[in-house]
């Protein structure tokens, strides 16, 4: 086990306080510039989510999770997202022998604390009881605490091969809120004072959850998992413009609620929240989907573009479990935005908020250029800011409920 201390506290040199507002990639709009924080964090406008590495609802191969992450790479993407969660420590393991040999400069990995792995030789014959098709040859508890914090980190870095972690996650801390500000985010806070790791945050599929910490406390970050997509915005109410005044860095995973926005053409059986999307909500995916075909736009590529749009989003996190899967998502990432005129039959047809940023054709979201944030990680030395299934969503039930962020 790495050896973890949390003795310092006080401010460390996390912050990059910069005042560019509206930074521009290559393409012209805003992307991974000096003034966009995934930019100068170096992870880029989009990140892979890695629950399915972990072997969520099927079970893929190592060789497979490799070329998932190889094909990822190749398009350019140097954010990873992953958790002990995730197959009971399989896609940390994975994405550290994917990664390994890479220069672990020209890369960022987040990894999560709450859920600490304990063996469970009397439960090892059986299969894992929350959708990651593994032996369930540990369980999870939470724990939220200092030393569970510092166990955590000690098993991912383990697990991980990797002698930091860049941005450390608070999982699911929706049953826990009280422990988790008062235990597990100074133990955060006194880690990222010693340079243990360069940010902090929280992720979570609850917005109110993730709102009180950005208002609380001084992460950097919130991963949000499945409440700001074209399906949904509750995440546009506070905890967008919350974000946006505080300068905390938003990860948007779960844009595809959990694979309905995956497919062109949504319909019943395909999941949301991780059990069997309801009959209304198919009827409006196929709604949404029924305009951007009118406009010659797939689902996926729509709801890939809105998640990116907000000033506020950093880096968007898309999961794959297959590097055909990687491939697709990125590229249809990086396709020119939709039409306007598509947006604005959405908004008419009442199937999406008036309020919602939304891109423009440059490629740019239309609110992003006035917008900044001032709290940014100084990127890893050398970092290059890079340009079928989303993350899995939140468990906030229970450490053996249902999958947890992997959008996150």
């Amino acid at each position: 086990m790495s050896d973890i201390s949390t003795e310092a506290s006080g401010r460390g040199d996390h912050l990059d306080r910069g005042s560019s507002p509206g930074g521009t990639d290559d393409r012209g709009g805003a992307g991974t510039g000096p003034g966009n924080p995934a930019g100068r964090w170096g992870l880029g406008r989009w990140g892979l989510g890695c629950a399915q590495l972990g072997n969520l609802y099927t079970a893929i191969s190592d060789e497979t999770a490799s070329a998932t992450v190889t094909a990822a790479w190749d398009a350019g993407v140097r954010y990873f997202d992953t958790a002990p969660h995730y197959g009971l420590g399989l896609s940390e393991r994975r994405l550290g022998a994917a990664l390994r040999g890479r220069p672990r400069d020209a890369y960022a990995v987040s990894t999560k604390v709450g859920r600490v792995l304990v063996p469970s030789p009397s439960t090892a014959g059986e299969r894992d009881p929350v959708g990651f098709v593994v032996p369930a040859a540990y369980r999870r508890e939470w724990d939220f605490s200092r030393d569970g914090v510092v166990r955590s980190m000690a098993d991912s870095l383990e697990r991980l091969g990797l002698s930091r972690i860049d941005l450390v996650l608070i999982h699911d801390p929706e049953e826990h809120a009280r422990t988790a500000l008062d235990e597990a985010y100074p133990a955060l806070h006194a880690l990222r004072a010693e340079g243990v790791v360069r940010a902090i945050g929280v992720g979570s599929t609850q917005a109110a959850v993730l709102d009180r910490f950005v208002s609380d406390t001084d992460i950097d970050a919130v991963l949000v998992a499945g409440r700001y997509t074209l399906l949904e915005q509750p995440a546009l109410d506070t905890l967008l413009p919350s974000c946006l005044r505080r300068g905390v860095v938003v990860l948007n995973g779960g844009v595809f609620n959990s694979g309905l926005l995956a497919v062109d053409e949504p319909h019943s059986g395909l999941p949301y929240e991780y059990g069997d999307a309801p009959d209304s909500i198919v009827a409006r995916a196929r709604a949404i989907a029924t305009v951007c075909a009118r406009h010659g736009v797939s689902l996926p590529a729509a709801a890939l573009a809105f998640a990116a749009a907000h000033p506020a989003v950093a880096s968007v996190v898309i999961g794959a479990q297959t590097p055909e899967q990687a491939r697709r998502n990125f590229e249809l990432a990086s396709a020119p935005p939709p039409p306007a005129e598509m947006w604005a039959e959405l908004i008419d047809n009442g199937l999406l908020r008036p309020d919602a940023p939304i891109p423009d054709r440059a490629g740019s979201p239309s609110e992003r250029a006035g917008a900044s944030s001032d709290r940014v990680v100084a990127p890893p030395e050398g970092a290059g800011a890079p340009s079928e299934q989303a993350g899995a969503s939140s468990d906030r039930s229970g450490a053996s409920a249902r999958p947890g962020p992997g959008a996150l």
